[in-house]
């Protein structure tokens, strides 16, 4: 808990969360200076109205946001930083064959080491954003990352990839308080963003077609669509528009014998072929994940534990056993009870409790005849 006023910087992305966060951290005696990131170098181009934190509608919100706070307010020009980060990575993960999560590489790449780093150059103290997570200071001075009190906005798993010396300069103002407060404590302050809609999708993706934006880059090449036996069912024009777990936009020219809907089960850019079937072939209770980050110490090489662990920004939370490799490079997790839909580039982040222990990225998925023990 920070007692003494510190130099804030705030994130402003032009929502009701980061401007509520801004005036909570103001309210509090701390030096807040307000930031919002110009992210696009055309956001003109990016997609209007309250839906991603990338438009000039944004940027008017967050000054107008701190002038009523009373707090300077820059724009931070990080479009080249966040095109090579962010959308350049998430180009390049559909292109492998895999699904990456954009947000997490933002809160990674962008709001805590790049917008971090110019904030400490400059001399604050801690960046202030409007997740909804707590930071809890431990007797000794460490920091702990710990899921938001309401469960409902908890996003706690988009900033599983935060070490402890990330978490020791954040401050989350919002982390105790339900969603209807905040925008009802929004009004009281008035705040023109109270009731502004949450921001959903993919920011840089204008019109929320992730296939076309990715067919842009990617260009197209038709490829087949086959069933678990290499029977081809239909034909699409780039792997790397699928998924695994994809049920929509297949376009298959015949139903299953079964008349049950089907599922992408697998993505191979190698050959371009897509491989569909049944539900419940997309049941996993093995993964393993790679470059692990640790919000806090990390658990020794070598060794295994349980915990829980969550799989999607809004998944209900798994028990498994996890293990990390001898050279601490790797995470083998073993689910109790099977997770469906789950692919490669995900993360998967790790709790004790409602304590964040770490993340990983998901590298490969499969099946054992015999899951965790319980």
């Amino acid at each position: 808990m920070h007692t003494e006023p510190l130099r804030v910087l705030a994130a402003m992305s032009g929502g009701v969360d980061s401007a509520v966060a801004a005036a909570r951290a103001a309210e509090a005696g701390h030096d807040v200076t307000g930031v919002h990131l110009a992210l696009s170098s055309n956001p003109q181009s990016f997609r209007t109205g309250a839906r991603g934190c990338c438009t000039l509608e944004d940027s008017r919100d967050a000054r107008r946001a701190a002038d009523v706070i009373g707090i300077p307010f820059y724009v931070w020009d990080l479009a080249e930083r966040f095109r090579e980060d962010v959308v350049d990575d998430f180009v390049a993960e559909y292109a492998a064959g895999r699904t990456p999560n954009p947000c997490l590489r933002c809160n990674e790449k962008i709001k805590f080491a790049a917008l971090l780093d110019r904030a400490r150059a400059l001399g604050f103290d801690a960046v202030c954003t409007g997740h909804y997570a707590r930071v809890v200071e431990l007797p000794d001075g460490s920091r702990e990352l710990h899921r938001s009190a309401d469960p409902a906005k908890d996003q706690s798993y988009v900033l599983g990839v935060l070490d402890e010396d990330q978490l020791a300069h954040s401050l989350f103002p919002l982390g105790d308080t339900p969603k209807e407060e905040v925008r009802a404590e929004a009004e009281r302050r008035g705040l023109a963003v109270a009731r502004k809609p949450d921001s959903h999708d993919i920011c840089f993706i204008a019109d929320g077609d992730t296939r076309a934006f990715l067919a842009e880059r990617l260009g197209t090449e038709k490829g087949e669509i086959v069933d678990t036996e290499g029977n081809v069912l239909g034909e699409h024009e780039g792997a790397y528009a699928f998924t695994v777990g994809q049920r929509k936009g297949l376009r298959l020219g015949r139903p299953a014998a079964d008349g049950k809907p089907r599922f992408v089960l697998d993505v191979s850019v190698v050959d371009n072929r897509v491989t569909v079937g049944p539900a419940e072939e997309l049941d996993v209770n093995l993964l393993t994940g790679i470059k692990p980050r640790w919000c806090g110490s990390a658990p020794a090489a070598g060794s295994a534990g349980r915990y829980g662990a969550q799989l999607r920004a809004h998944g209900a939370e798994i028990p498994v056993s996890a293990e990390l490799s001898a050279d601490g490079g790797e995470l083998t997790v073993r689910l109790e009870s099977p997770a469906r839909g789950i692919a490669p580039g995900q993360a998967v982040v790790l709790y004790d409790g409602t304590r964040v222990v770490g993340s990983a990225t998901i590298a490969s998925t499969g099946r054992t005849a015999s899951p965790a023990p319980a």
